[in-house]
């Protein structure tokens, strides 16, 4: 993944393209190292553990319930609410005030095609000549960027038909517009159940993040750039809407906190087919060789569990590998 601060349905759909909210990364003296003492066979369909969730992440104590998953199967699930802000790193900032900011006063954009770009005020200054000549989110005789600076703004900016005195906008919505955050809850099965063929993700929340933020399906950059608009994300791959509030579009190494005895990949959180998703690169910065379409495979310490995409990718997994449960 390159990120370029020097470094490196459809109303859901456009919705969710707002979400934009950064966070910083959180203090190591945070990370918790796993090493139970266990190890279990490939074919073991090793679950989620409530005991991981980050102090803060969850509104309340989670239970245990009779459900149907969406292949039919009758089981016992979890029931996970939380909080839908970060319980350990800050949100923000998204969008650069000037076009002779830097990085650092602004989040990442990516649109799928492979690269993440800081959204400093020279990215902002460049994007003509990254996505054509319409192109102008600033103010020539100040360089000021043009941001959405309300909740009005914010969410006239959050539609499908974007009325013109909101393009060119670099787009932010506040976390206090919505409360200080959008609660959620989700169901999530207590022993996954594999399927013979995998699903799709589709338009809908695929889990949660281990600090309590709802992992989202793909951003969709196409309709965000049709109006001319960036839909900043924050360094953390999140953003907020008016409905979801604060989301993640992908894993930029926030929610890395939960580190492995063995040197694998941390974990990040949960998909609502109960199979962990870790990061995409374990402790050495090794990438694993032997995932398959959902961007999983099974070791002897964790059974089957997911290994995220990186942010250029504009993803998490590929694909659900069980049955899932669903949010409520």
């Amino acid at each position: 993944m390159t990120i370029n601060k020097s470094m490196s349905g459809i109303a859901i759909a456009l919705v969710s393209l707002f979400s934009v909210v950064g966070c910083g990364t959180s203090d190591s003296s945070d990370e918790v190292v796993i090493d139970d003492g266990d190890t279990a066979t490939s074919e073991t369909q090793i679950g989620l553990d409530p005991a991981l969730f980050v102090d803060g992440a969850l509104i309340e104590s989670v239970t245990t319930e009779n459900c149907t998953l969406s292949g039919g199967t009758a089981t016992t699930c979890y029931r996970i609410s939380i909080a839908g802000v970060p319980a350990n790193a800050e949100i923000g900032p998204f969008c650069p005030p000037n076009i002779t900011s830097d990085a650092s006063e602004g989040g990442i954009w990516f649109d799928g095609n492979g690269e993440v770009y800081d959204i400093s005020g020279e990215f902002i200054k460049n994007l003509e000549t990254l996505y054509g000549s319409s192109w102008l989110l600033y103010d020539p005789a100040t360089g000021d960027v043009n941001i959405t600076d309300s909740q009005v703004a914010c969410e006239a900016a959050a539609r499908p038909d974007v009325a013109e005195e909101y393009q060119n906008h670099c787009v932010v919505c506040s976390i206090d517009y919505y409360g200080g955050g959008v609660s959620s809850t989700f169901l999530i099965p207590t022993t996954p159940v594999p399927m013979t063929n995998p699903q799709n993700i589709g338009n809908d929340d695929l889990g949660v993040t281990l600090n309590g933020v709802v992992f989202a399906p793909a951003a969709p950059v196409d309709a965000i750039l049709a109006a001319n608009t960036i839909a900043a994300f924050d360094d953390c791959g999140g953003h907020v809407n008016p409905f979801e509030g604060y989301h993640y579009h992908a894993a930029t190494g926030c929610t890395e906190t939960l580190s492995q005895a063995d040197g694998h990949a941390s974990l990040l959180g949960y998909a609502l087919d109960g199979y962990g998703i870790f990061a995409m690169r374990d402790a050495a910065g090794e990438e694993e060789f032997d995932l398959d379409e959902c961007r999983g495979h099974s070791d002897e310490t964790r059974g089957y569990h997911y290994h995220s995409a990186s942010a250029a990718e504009n993803m998490f997994i590929g694909c659900y590998h069980g049955e899932q449960g669903a949010k409520q």
